[in-house]
């Protein structure tokens, strides 16, 4: 019979669905750029993650960009626990490649809430004597795990032709991250630069095994995210007004947490 017929699919149909897992909400925040887990504070969608991260980070493709006035950094990784971000300049000289002169630039908000932090140095190379770090704030620089120009310059193929000009290891300064904010290589006199992080653990270590690369540290903002993101949403804000939201799907937003009943679009 055509009714019975008809009756028997509508219950296998329900039957069927019965086994798939509940739904989940629907967010407008994606999760992964790649394999990197894009979590509160941080977020590749405007409106989402925290306002004073906005426009910082670029998914291209599986890769993930730390956005700065001064280029595109790639994100090495994200330690949420410890709230570090390890990036890498492609255009930073390291030990085995020498790479044209530049600046690293962040903008103020950036060296605010995401700063170098304190176990990631700096090193001033190839510097002319008349160097503003040489001199008046020769204090900037400072010896750091017994290491020295010498060996920088002896160790590290890319920095070995800045000895042959002079047959001599030309002036160096390792420094923090303060003395680049405040004064470009120009104004440093330097030729070049380089940076390298867990330099706590590189004490009898040679400049070829260092890893090169900054790493920024950060804060997560006191926003009550924990209970959006418990009730099913994700922390984000209202683009124009910079006012916290827990988004819930993409057609509804609430202002702390999502209810229980399930909208989808």
């Amino acid at each position: 019979h055509p009714l019975k017929h008809h009756l028997t699919l509508t219950l296998l149909a329900l039957t069927s669905l019965s086994h798939f897992p509940p739904a989940s909400p629907l967010t407008p925040c994606r999760t992964l750029c790649g394999t990197t887990a894009i979590n509160y504070p941080f977020s590749i969608d405007d409106g989402c993650g925290a306002p004073q991260y906005r426009s910082m980070l670029n998914c291209t493709g599986t890769d993930l960009f730390f956005m700065t006035t001064s280029g595109r950094y790639k994100v090495q990784s994200i330690d949420y626990k410890k709230q570090t971000m390890v990036v890498y300049d492609p255009a930073m000289s390291t030990c085995s490649i020498l790479q044209p002169h530049h600046d690293f630039v962040m903008t103020d908000v950036e060296s605010v809430v995401i700063p170098p932090s304190s176990d990631t140095v700096f090193a001033l190379l190839n510097c002319s004597i008349d160097s503003p770090v040489l001199n008046r704030y020769k204090n900037l620089c400072f010896n750091f795990s017994g290491h020295s120009c010498d060996e920088l310059y002896g160790g590290c193929n890319a920095f070995r032709v800045f000895r042959s000009f002079t047959n001599s290891s030309p002036p160096c300064c390792f420094t923090g991250y303060d003395t680049v904010k405040y004064m470009s290589m120009n104004i440093l006199d330097c030729s070049h630069y380089t940076s390298f992080i867990n330099v706590d653990g590189l004490n009898g270590i040679g400049p070829a095994d260092w890893v090169y690369g900054m790493k920024l540290s950060y804060a997560v903002p006191d926003t009550g995210c924990g209970r959006c993101t418990r009730s099913g949403g994700a922390c984000g804000y209202d683009t124009e007004t910079g006012v916290m939201m827990c988004l819930c799907s993409t057609s509804m937003n609430a202002t702390r947490e999502c209810g229980k009943k399930l909208i989808l679009d």
